[in-house]
This record gives structure tokens, C-alpha cells and sequence, in this order.
């Protein structure tokens, strides 16, 4: 719990803790291209002088639009009221030389736009900082879980209570459709599905809550078909009461402890199928950070001596997953009453 805490804590202020707190972490400084953790260079900032109006929130929760021109630059000098500079080059080349007029920073203060910048995780192959990506990163494989869980649960609450509750041709043709959905392999499933929708974001989402439904319906109608003969139903029935209030205010309460445990699981499977979607290139489009994403871009890196640059998101995605199947775990020992 602790984990997923912090995770999530993560994810909804990631812009606050991210280094390169633009939006999508996507500064590219290609002359320091993958760089190893701990990286450190001489960062020179020229002020565009263009005004961009953002409120606070947004750049707490979008990052910042950042239109200043960051340049790695090996050394500077003064000459002759003109700032000289020379670009960083890798392998010990030597980098181009160039100048600039002080004029282009305020009050000809040049000081305050140089500065020594290190990189934790080092930086990918367009030279963006690693670090901030694998902070950014974390909303799409956090979130998805949520919204993913969220609609497997209402369309699986739906057909599951209908097919328990009612039983006859209603539960043969739900079981039927359930039954088909669940014989077509769940990864080639989100993909038709992601294909039918389009590329993007909130695309992927929908298609994954679209394809774990049928595991809480199947629960659901496990647990109202032996619920519905109890006596407090009976009861309900005597008195009265609609379908759809014995339902939702007698029979779901007494069934959330099976939901609550297989929707810690279908967290868990959720950022897995998120993961191989981005690895696929069908999930987050760039330059929309994800962990996924982040692998396939870099896991021809592994053989090249440079593995921490697939091994950092791999790492984090089987931290968050594992932290989830042992809370489902634990919820499952909590809420079964034969343990």
C-alpha cells in the first residue's frame, strides 16, 4: 500500500518533482544522448521573449510551456561585450564555437542562464532527461488501472446481476456473449479495439476496461446466484420491493468482497496490457511519456551496454504491479471468512 501511495502521490504532481518540468518532459538535447545516471553538463538558456500565459494548475498538472532554447555547451567566454560559447560534442570532439549578444538576455545578465545540470537516470536517445520521463511516465500506467477497473466494473456489475438475478434465456445469452468475449485472446481483443477507436490516450483506456469486464461478471453472477435464495432477499421480495432495489441495496453489498479482490488483480493486469499496447506502438502516442513506450524505444539499448535504459521502466512497472497482486492478495486472505 505504501508503494502504490507513493506511486500515485508521484503521478498526480509528477510536473512538481520532474526535473524538466515541460510538458511531457520533452526538452531534446541530442549532442547528450544517452547518456549514463549521474550525468552532469554546463546548461545554457536563451530567453525566447515570448510570453506565455499559464495559469498555476495547469502547469502543476500539464507542465509548463516551456519556449526558451536550451543549449549543453562545453565552455563560455566574455569577448568584447559578446557571450562566446562552445557546444558540447561527445567522445572528446571538439564542439562548434558560436556567440551571442548579451542583448538577447535581461538586463544583459547572462550569469543567470548558465548552470551546472546533472541527470540522475542520465538521459534517452534524444537526450531528454530520463528522469523526469520515468516520473511523467507513471500517470498513464497509474491511471489506467483506475479508469480501466472503473468501467470493467459498471459494464460487469450490469451484466453479471442481470444474468444471476434473473437466470433463464437472459443468463444462456449473457453467458453466450461472455463466453465469446472471453475465447478471443485479451491482448489481440484491446488491439481490435484500440484500432476501431483510434491511437491515443483515452483510446487505450477504454479499450482495456472494454476487455476485463467479463471476469466481474462472471463473479457477480457466481455470488447473486447464491445470494438471491437467501432469506433477507426473500424477505425483500415479501415486502415488496423492485428488482432493482433488492439488487442494488441487498444483494451487491453483501458481494464486494470477491469485486474488491478481483479488481486489485485487474489493476495489475491493466498496466500489463497498457505496457505491451506502448511496447507495440499502439498505445501513448509520443511524445506522451510511458514506461512501455520508453521500453520498445530503448530495448535494442540492452545488448548496445547501455541496459538501464529498458531495465529503469521495466523495473518500475513490475514494482507497481507487484505491490497490487500482493494487496489483492492480502485482500483475499482479509475478506474470505473460511481463512
Amino acid at each position: 500500500m505504501g508503494v502504490i501511495a507513493c506511486i500515485g502521490l508521484i503521478s498526480v504532481f509528477a510536473y512538481l518533482f520532474a526535473p524538466d518540468a515541460s510538458k511531457n518532459a520533452n526538452q531534446m538535447h541530442l549532442s547528450i544522448h544517452s547518456k549514463p545516471p549521474g550525468f552532469q553538463v554546463q546548461m545554457l538558456t536563451i530567453p525566447s521573449g515570448i510570453e506565455t500565459e499559464q495559469n498555476f494548475f495547469s502547469k502543476l498538472f500539464l507542465g509548463s510551456n516551456n519556449t526558451d532554447t536550451e543549449i549543453p555547451i562545453q565552455s563560455y567566454s566574455l569577448k568584447n561585450g559578446v557571450l562566446h560559447y562552445v557546444e558540447y560534442a561527445s567522445d572528446g570532439l571538439q564542439g562548434i564555437e558560436k556567440q551571442i549578444e548579451l542583448s538577447r538576455f535581461p538586463d544583459s545578465n547572462f550569469n543567470d542562464y548558465i548552470e551546472n545540470r546533472s541527470f540522475v537516470f542520465g538521459t534517452d536517445k534524444y537526450g531528454r532527461d530520463y528522469l523526469s520521463r520515468v516520473l511523467i511516465g507513471s500517470r498513464i500506467s497509474f491511471f489506467i488501472g483506475f479508469v480501466a477497473v472503473f468501467i470493467s466494473l459498471i459494464v460487469g456489475l450490469l451484466m453479471g446481476s442481470l444474468a444471476g438475478y434473473y437466470g433463464g434465456k437472459v443468463d444462456a445469452f449473457i453467458m453466450w456473449v461472455i463466453n465469446i468475449t472471453w475465447s478471443i485472446p485479451t491482448l489481440l481483443l484491446v488491439i481490435a479495439i484500440t484500432l476501431a477507436l483510434g491511437k491515443g490516450f483515452w483510446q487505450v483506456f477504454i479499450a482495456v476496461g472494454l476487455t476485463m469486464w467479463v471476469e466481474v461478471a462472471r463473479v457477480v453472477r457466481g455470488q447473486i446466484i447464491s445470494a438471491k435464495e437467501m432469506q433477507y432477499v426473500t424477505a425483500a421480495r415479501a415486502l415488496g420491493y423492485n428488482d432493482y432495489r433488492i439488487i442494488t441495496k441487498h444483494i451487491l453489498p453483501n458481494v464486494f468482497g470477491p469485486l474488491i479482490v478481483i479488481s486489485a488483480a485487474n489493476f495489475a493486469a491493466a498496466i500489463l496490457i497498457e505496457s505491451g499496447l506502448s511496447f507495440l506502438g499502439i498505445g501513448a502516442q509520443p511524445p506522451m511519456a510511458s514506461w512501455g513506450a520508453m521500453i520498445k524505444d530503448h530495448y535494442n539499448y540492452i545488448i548496445l551496454g547501455k541496459p538501464y535504459l529498458a531495465l529503469i521502466p521495466g523495473f518500475c512497472i513490475m514494482l507497481l504491479v507487484m505491490a497490487f497482486m500482493l494487496v489483492g492478495n492480502a485482500l483475499r486472505d482479509a475478506l474470505d471468512v473460511k481463512t
